[in-house]
């Protein structure tokens, strides 16, 4: 199986700046996609950003020109650099990883236990 650590989460003021990382460990083989998602609390899980293996990326149009997502495909890792942050932000971020493992050549969508970001003044 694979397994997705996400760290970097905590509490940070309006307009201040974060870093998430997450690591991906595990029977893996390769991973293609890798991505973040976000939920707030009462609201389902949303789209933040993508980074392919060849590092194409892909934002929410809500962080574009705020938030950098980068990838060590080497070291299988993935991290999201928040700028300018907003209490509308405030959300569980998850890491997903779409992964081919070492007992199965069949892709499938991995993700990440969350992590909390809290953004207030």
């Amino acid at each position: 199986q694979v397994q997705l650590a996400e760290s970097g989460g905590g509490l940070v003021q309006p307009g201040g700046s974060l870093r998430l990382s997450c690591a991906a460990s595990g029977n893996i083989l390769s991973i293609s996609n890798m991505g973040w998602y976000r939920q707030a609390p009462g609201k389902q899980r949303d789209f933040v950003a993508t980074i392919t293996r060849a590092g194409s990326t892909n934002y929410s149009d809500s962080v574009k020109g705020r938030f950098t997502i980068s990838r060590d495909t080497a070291k299988n890792t993935v991290s999201l650099q928040m700028n300018s942050l907003k209490p509308e932000d405030t959300a569980v971020y998850y890491c997903k990883a779409v992964v081919a493992t070492t007992l199965n050549f069949r892709v499938r969508d991995y993700w990440g236990e969350g992590t909390l970001v809290t953004v207030s003044s």
